[in-house]
This record gives structure tokens, sequence and C-alpha cells, in this order.
């Protein structure tokens, strides 16, 4: 017994933590089911009203005034991709909760403090981000696509692609926007440098041009870089953020040597 005891305790926090993790994603997984049952139903009850916000933006551009659809079941599939992606944003503050209640223990009873309004801060990011890309960037894609007529050719959008597109938009500006939250956590926990992510410049700008060729649809340039420039701006402003968290923690460090040596002395 004695033998195998150096064994399991050297096992058991590690263990302890995958159990946690495990929890902590059935919690959010869980959020994330009853935040889409809610978010089913009000687009199910409210259908019209949520149909109106998502399309006024384009309507003008539309030929016939709106949308339609050619499949018996495509108010079905409107509806659960507008459930979806209502349920992301309701269910982001607990997922957001349950990454914080993960990486706590690793972080200073100060870090603890401020990483709270750090990640409703992000929330609210999300939010910012998928209100862009619904209000301003479809609409400009949209607009830039009807504006190139041919006469062999009728423009004819259909609900299904329509919601397909805004979904695959919104929760790619909700993620960008997201960019400046993680890069402070890392910063954080001390995986990330704002040396780092300066040198990493040049691969964030081909990247993330990749990326905006990626999420455009067809080769609409102007779209491609609409979009790549917020993309590299967050990452600018990334670093910017990783500089005063780095800053901070570097003087709290030497902060603690010194308080160390002077209690040696």
């Amino acid at each position: 017994m004695p033998l195998d005891q150096p064994v399991v305790s050297a096992e058991m926090p590690f263990l302890d933590h995958l159990e946690e993790l495990r929890w902590r994603i059935v919690k959010s997984l869980a959020a994330l089911g009853i935040a889409f049952s809610a978010s089913f139903w009000v687009a199910w009850r409210y259908l019209e009203p949520v149909m109106k916000v998502l399309i006024d933006p384009i309507r003008p551009m539309l030929p016939s005034g709106g949308l339609v659809y050619t499949h018996p079941m495509g108010i079905y599939t409107i509806i659960m991709q507008v459930a979806g992606l209502l349920a992301l944003v309701v269910a982001s503050p607990v997922v957001g909760y349950q990454v914080w209640a993960f990486l706590s223990p690793a972080l200073s009873a100060r870090e603890r403090k401020v990483i709270v309004p750090v990640l409703a801060f992000g929330a609210l990011l999300f939010l910012v981000g998928v209100a862009l890309a619904v209000l301003v960037f479809v609409p400009m894609t949209v607009k830039l696509g009807m504006s190139i007529s041919v006469e062999s050719l009728t423009p004819l959008i259909t609900a299904k692609e329509y919601f397909g597109f805004i979904t695959i938009i919104s929760l790619a500006f909700g993620a960008i926007f997201e960019m400046p939250i993680l890069v402070l956590i890392l910063t954080a926990l001390g995986l990330v440098t704002p040396s780092m992510l300066t040198k990493g410049r040049r691969w964030a700008a081909a990247l993330s041009l990749v990326a905006a060729m990626i999420i455009t649809p067809g080769d609409v340039v102007v779209a491609t870089l609409a979009l790549w420039v917020p993309i590299y701006g967050l990452y600018e402003l990334s670093i910017v953020v990783s500089w005063f968290v780095y800053r901070a923690r570097r003087k709290r460090e030497a902060q603690a040597e010194s308080i160390g040596s002077g209690a040696e002395g």
C-alpha cells in the first residue's frame, strides 16, 4: 500500500481536473439546450416579428420585397436556424461563467475579481459582433451582389440560403469580437505575451485574410476586405490589451519578489 500511495496522490489531482472539466462541459451543453428550447419557442411564437428584424435590412434590395422558400419544410428549417443563433447569444454568459469557474483556480485573487466583468464585457462584444453582422455587413454584401445585373440571370434569394448565410456570418463576427477577451485571459494565465503577438503580426494578417475569404461568399473582393479589416483590427487591439495585462502581471510579480527578498533579509 505505501508503494501505491505516491501513484494515487500524483494521479488524483489530474483526474479531479478532468472530472471538473467534464462537468463544466456538461453544464455548458445543458445551458445551450435550455436556451435552444426557449429560443425555438420564441422563434415559433413570434416568427413574423423576428423575420421582420432580420429581413428589413435587405428588404429594399429584394425584387419581390421578401424572401421565398422552395421546400415544404423550409419554414421549419428557418426557425431552427434562428433558434440556434438566439440560443448561442442567450447561453454565452453561462458558458463564459463555466470557463471562468474552470480557470479561476489558476488565477490570483485580483485576477478573479477582474475576470467576471471581463467575461460580461465578452458577452457584450459577442452581441455587438452579431448586430454588426446583421445590420451592416450582411446588407452591404447583399446590396453589392444585387448591384451586379445580368440580363440572362434573375436574382431570387431563398430564405434557406439567406438565413444560412446570416447565421454563419453572425457566428463569425461574434467569435471574432471575442479575440481581445481570449488574449486577455491567455495573457493573465501567462500563456501569451505581447512580444509573441507582435512577432505574429504577419501571420495574423495572412491568416485573417484567408479566414475572411473562406467566410465571405463567392469572389466578392470588397466583402472580403470589409470582413478582413475588423478581424485584423481586433488583433491589433488584442496586442494593446495584452500589453496592459502583461505589464500589470509583471509589476505584481516584481512586488512579490521584493517582499520575499525583504522577508529573507
